[in-house]
């Protein structure tokens, strides 16, 4: 959906966690990613340990009785280095409003120093605190991380609220586990969720100020609930979800680096069949993943590594199943690392200890060794030309600072550094080529060497990744517009009524007549649409009611499904997902059906909290599992007498799932 690079101050005045827009285009529109990021990828911001302020304030104030919960265990954030972009949550239109995360993640802390004032059964007292946890400067602005700790002295209160005094031009960046709004000077952050007696929550935020600031003072209030046991669940009403566990990692740089022994390199290369995707001995196979985004929104790493570890995230990614990673990434970016340029990656310091010692470069690598140790592959996915938050909504692979011949760079130069890597097992060369009719700049598909033909393009760029690395599979998505009339196929028609429409990415029509030449590399082409459900926009199919068979009919056949049906080349969903509520529950049902049904491979959207369209797999601590996500989501991983299927032939799939040798195969 792509959507969805770092100015690090931008104005988020919403209560909701991670507020994003959509991004919509005339008859389609795609889901937005809630990025945090900037325009400009050069971040000069500063991030050291040494900047962390252990002091902290506390101002007391009173809340009403309820009874006590002692495992109330949800997580809290801490360090939070990640930017924001101005206007990086808002969307491409104005009509979308969408917003992303309702859902807040409360922790209790029973460890937290706890006030002095005695409990008894009138007396209750709330107290914050304040921990500024970094700091660094964004041009004239004084930015940092701030965590706000609300302890409870007293008997259980619910439905907090806290408040405090900020400088005149505060604004909060982004924020995690309350809900934040600026009024004014004033911060107002309020949790629905219980603090039990001699316990507290912990939230924070990111913010920018003009003026260097430390906060103290404020007060806080809770509600009576006489009796009730205080609620351990997050506002999703999931009480069932699992916590990613914390993880000491130490080790020098080219330690951590080191690649995984037990792996054989060179054995996991896969190749086409007609629609199906094989091994090395014909073994078909099934590519069941999921996407996570970061790297290419100016966070020059995966977002949520703010309040969540690298390490343990991808070994429970991998413990859940999902068998590869799509990492959407900038070309831009790629391109700054082969000139030797490595922009800050932003991420939790505290956390990520052993991150610090790594460029962002190194960063990716050691993701990559991660992925390798816990048996899961890796697709890398060209998401925009430019770093930047709303770069998905960029119609085509170039722009007026990233030229063609930069875009075909970028590929090179990552498909030649990783040639000696099966870790990476493919290519997803550009993220929703799009553009209407009337648009001059927009991505077309015919058989005309024109600079925005998107089929030329791409088998441009295949045989150049191909000439550096020939064992990569090409992942090719559709465009957004298709000639209805032979006639017009140079696309002279500015008229929407003479052009079939789809979702970004999506449109794979001009595959019957124009399919994609890669010669004698032609068994390694994967057609790649993405589709989404009536939360993100409700296309004409989804009016009027919809079902499986309708949508089939309406959309799914002509656009891309009879590529599968007429054994062409395999197809990747490269992008589906959304909201466990209706309307989208319908039509996630319905492609989940489609998916199982011809064992289509997919990459999930997505796995990231911050995803304003869609939602992700994890709560907004980026550390909680949606079991209720999950559960719908693992009917289409790839699984034999329950174990789940990796694609290393010597490495299992995380502790759940066995390796590729062991597997029967579909």
């Amino acid at each position: 959906m792509s959507k969805k690079y770092i100015k690090v101050c931008a104005l988020m005045l919403t209560a909701v966690l991670f507020t994003a827009g959509c991004k919509r285009s005339e008859n389609q529109r795609v889901p937005d990613d809630s990025y945090y990021s900037s325009e400009n990828s050069d971040f000069s911001g500063e991030f050291n340990s040494s900047d962390i302020d252990s002091s902290s304030d506390e101002s007391s104030a009173s809340g009403n009785t309820q009874s006590s919960n002692p495992n109330n265990t949800q997580s809290s954030n801490s360090d939070n280095t990640q930017s924001s972009k101005p206007n990086n949550t808002q969307s491409s239109k104005p009509n979308n409003t969408q917003s992303s995360k309702p859902n807040n993640t409360q922790s209790s802390n029973p460890n937290n120093t706890q006030s002095s004032k005695p409990n008894n059964n009138q007396s209750r007292a709330l107290s914050l605190e304040f921990r500024k946890n970094s700091s660094w400067r964004d041009g004239n602005n004084y930015c940092g991380t701030i965590e706000v700790v609300v302890k409870n002295s007293g008997s259980n209160v619910n439905n907090w609220k806290a408040s405090f005094t900020v400088p005149s031009g505060f604004k909060i960046t982004n924020s995690w586990s309350a809900d934040f709004s600026v009024n004014g000077t004033t911060v107002t952050v309020s949790g629905n969720t219980s603090i039990p007696q001699n316990g507290s929550v912990t939230a924070g935020f990111n913010f920018s100020c003009p003026t260097d600031f430390s906060p103290s003072g404020g007060n806080a209030s809770g509600t009576s609930q006489n009796n009730t046991p205080a609620s351990t669940s997050s506002s999703q009403n999931n009480n069932n979800n699992d916590t990613i566990p914390s993880e000491n990692v130490s080790g020098t740089v080219a330690e951590l680096l080191e690649r995984v022994p037990e792996a054989k390199q060179g054995d996991d290369w896969l190749h086409t069949d007609g629609r199906r995707i094989l091994d090395k001995n014909g073994k078909e196979v099934w590519l069941t993943g999921v996407n996570w985004f970061g790297y290419n929104t100016g966070t020059n790493t995966f977002d949520g590594l703010w309040n969540s570890q690298l390490a343990p995230t991808v070994k429970s990614i991998a413990d859940h199943g999902f068998n590869l990673i799509r990492v959407p990434i900038s070309a831009q970016l790629i391109n700054q690392w082969s000139a030797g340029e490595y922009p800050r990656a932003n991420y939790n310091n505290a956390y990520n200890t052993e991150l610090n010692d790594m460029n962002s470069l190194q960063i990716f690598d050691y993701f990559l060794k991660l992925a390798e140790q816990n048996g899961m592959k890796v697709m890398p996915d060209i998401h925009c030309a430019e770093t930047d938050a709303q770069g998905h909504n960029v119609n085509l692979w170039y722009t007026s600072k990233v030229t063609v011949e930069d875009y075909y760079h970028a590929l090179e130069w990552f498909a030649d550094r990783y040639k000696n890597n099966d870790t990476i097992i493919a290519f997803d060369i550009k993220n929703e080529p799009h553009g209407k009719p009337n648009e001059t700049n927009k991505a077309i598909w015919n058989n005309s060497k024109d600079i925005n033909n998107w089929k030329y393009t791409a088998e441009t760029a295949a045989k150049r990744i191909l000439a550096k690395n020939p064992n990569l599979l090409i992942m090719v998505e559709g465009t957004e517009i298709f000639p209805i009339s032979s006639s017009n196929m140079d696309y002279h028609s500015t008229n929407s009524k003479d052009y079939y429409f789809n979702w970004w990415g999506g449109n794979l029509r001009g595959v019957k007549n124009y399919p994609v030449n890669l010669g004698q590399y032609q068994n390694k082409l994967v057609y790649s649409p993405h589709d989404y459900g009536p939360t993100v926009y409700e296309q004409p199919w989804f009016q009027g009611g919809y079902d499986y068979n309708s949508l089939m009919k309406d959309c799914w056949h002509d656009n891309w499904f009879y590529i599968y049906e007429d054994n062409t080349a395999p197809l990747l969903i490269g992008e589906w997902g959304g909201f466990m509520r209706e309307p989208n529950l319908k039509w996630m049902t319905c492609m989940r059906q489609l998916i199982k049904t011809y064992h289509l491979n997919h990459t999930f959207w997505c796995f990231n909290a911050n995803s304003g369209d869609t939602g992700g797999l994890v709560l907004d601590d980026f550390k909680t599992w949606d079991n209720e996500k999950y559960s719908f989501v693992k009917e289409v991983l790839w699984q034999e007498s329950g174990k789940f299927v990796g694609l290393d032939h010597e490495i299992p799939l995380g502790e759940n799932g066995i390796n590729l040798s062991k597997a029967k195969g579909l």
